[in-house]
């Protein structure tokens, strides 16, 4: 029993010594987040979260790899091109997440964890934005804190990974 306790725990102090690879993947419009409603999105641009979101991932030993793409399909290719490359996928569809079926089915087929953020509460908004085609395939979703929900996701997915390995 001791045995297994040690194997255990050890197991898990050396999968938290091995970097992740993570993918932050941004879909349309959010390129041009701090001119893009304020009031909803915030002030920080996308660069500014993107980086945030590589020294958020230097702290927890996780390289954060950052696309965006206005085009769906550069989308798809980009979550097919992870399989091999990344442990997990960070994923704001912008407004594909309320459209694309392309986008669910390409996350269920790489079958790589992958958590949903948006930088608003989509579930304050208009009716048509409560709808999610990636939170069935996701392992959870964060909504409503700015570029906090980012953070908050990325601190989800790495502890996740963690936890499974």
């Amino acid at each position: 029993m001791i045995a297994r306790v040690v194997a255990t725990n050890l197991k898990v102090l050396n999968s938290t010594l091995q970097p992740l690879s993570i993918l932050a993947l941004h879909g349309p419009n959010l390129n041009l987040l701090g001119q893009r409603e304020p009031g909803i999105y915030g002030a920080l641009t996308l660069a500014e979260i993107n980086r945030l979101l590589e020294e958020e991932g230097f702290k927890i030993q996780a390289k954060v790899f950052s696309v965006q793409s206005n085009h769906e399909g550069i989308l798809v290719d980009t979550i097919h091109a992870a399989l091999g490359q990344h442990h997990g996928i960070l994923i704001n569809a912008g407004a594909y997440t309320h459209t694309s079926v392309a986008l669910r089915d390409a996350i269920a087929a790489v079958n790589l964890p992958t958590v949903e953020v948006h930088l608003s509460n989509i579930y304050r908004r208009e009716d048509f934005r409560h709808h999610s085609y990636i939170a069935p395939v996701a392992i959870g979703q964060i909504s409503g804190f700015g570029a906090q929900s980012y953070l908050l996701g990325l601190q989800a997915l790495v502890n996740h990974l963690r936890v499974k390995s």
